[in-house]
């Protein structure tokens, strides 16, 4: 008993340290992506056949000679190497939380194969990572990695918040709205995948004006080719140059995304200010919202400054985080 106690006291701590890592893991791949650095290293797991980056010259020499078709950036090579080895402690530490998850799995508020879930999740999401190097920044599988990273923040939130928040299945008795804070999430990630689309086929200043699109509010605009999933960067069905009213179809879907979320999470927010143990966590979630808008909109008119960009990634974590820990509290644990 003494010990599947300390287990459930190891179990607790680390799905919260895992929750706060899995974050810090989402907004540093987001600022390698946005430097431009995923590439920094052009094998995987290693960089330039080692654990390190090459530094000196005789290092840097030889690197050079094995990967004849890269330019060795010793910068842009440590921000790719930062983001591993951060993502290969959060995947260490996920392996520790399935097994606590099952030896404590009598003291835990959630079930063990939640725990097995993740793993899986966070083994899937190292596999991504390969395939956006070897597959040379393919904007599927960035925009999977993408969401993966983003699943693997919501469930370590959900387990962190089940073991320290407070959580209760009579707090929403409406018909309706529990249904449409269940509904929330979907509609966010679908609004974070709109993201991570325009970003990984260098979308975000297909128009630079708001609110309206090369001067219209409907411009012309290519969809077939703009949402075919299997092709390579920068390219069409086809095998082509991607066109400007392709580039310009996905960044104005994910302004019309956009606006589907915030109105919908808008109205969820006021519609939770009822509920005096909603109150807060409403009021947080439409704060960060109306930030991440406001992100959004100077992202656009000043031509994507790279804090800014970042600064957008981290509060869609956020906004992730704050709807997770709201579907939590809603719901009774076993």
């Amino acid at each position: 008993m003494y010990l599947t106690s300390r287990s459930y006291k190891a179990f607790r701590g680390l799905v919260l340290i895992g929750a706060i890592l899995a974050l810090c893991v989402v907004v540093l791949g987001a600022y390698v992506r946005l430097s431009d650095a995923g590439l920094g290293c052009p094998d995987w797991p290693g960089c330039y056949g080692t654990l390190t980056v090459p530094q000196s010259e005789a290092a840097i020499s030889q690197a050079q000679t094995a990967f004849p078709q890269s330019t060795v950036e010793v910068g842009k090579a440590w921000r790719e190497m930062a983001h591993r080895y951060l993502a290969s402690t959060l995947g260490l530490i996920v392996l520790v939380i399935f097994v606590l998850g099952w030896v404590a799995k009598r003291e835990t508020k959630s079930s063990p194969w939640t725990a097995t879930f993740l793993l899986l999740l966070i083994a899937f999401q190292g596999m991504l990572g390969m395939w956006t190097v070897t597959m040379l920044l393919k904007p599927v599988i960035v925009s999977a990695h993408l969401l993966g990273g983003m699943s693997t923040l919501a469930m370590l939130t959900w387990l962190a918040h089940g073991h320290w928040g407070h959580t209760s299945g009579n707090i929403v008795r409406t018909t309706y709205l529990k249904p449409a804070i269940r509904f929330a999430l979907l509609i966010l990630f679908m609004q974070i995948f709109l993201g991570g689309w325009t970003s990984t086929n260098y979308a975000a200043l297909a128009c630079t004006d708001f609110p309206t699109c090369h001067g219209v509010l409907v411009p012309e605009m290519d969809f077939k080719d703009a949402f075919h999933l299997v092709r390579e960067l920068g390219q069409n069905a086809n095998g082509g140059a991607l066109s400007l009213a392709s580039i310009t179809a996905i960044q104005w879907s994910h302004r019309l995304g956009a606006l589907i979320t915030l109105l919908y999470l808008g109205v969820l927010a006021f519609n939770i200010f009822k509920y005096w143990q909603l109150k807060r966590i409403g009021l947080v979630l439409l704060v960060t919202l109306c930030l991440q808008v406001a992100l959004g909109i100077a992202n656009l008119i000043l031509h994507l400054p790279l804090v800014l960009a970042v600064a957008h990634n981290l509060t869609a974590g956020l906004l992730v985080i704050i709807l997770v820990m709201l579907n939590s509290k809603i719901t009774s644990t076993k």
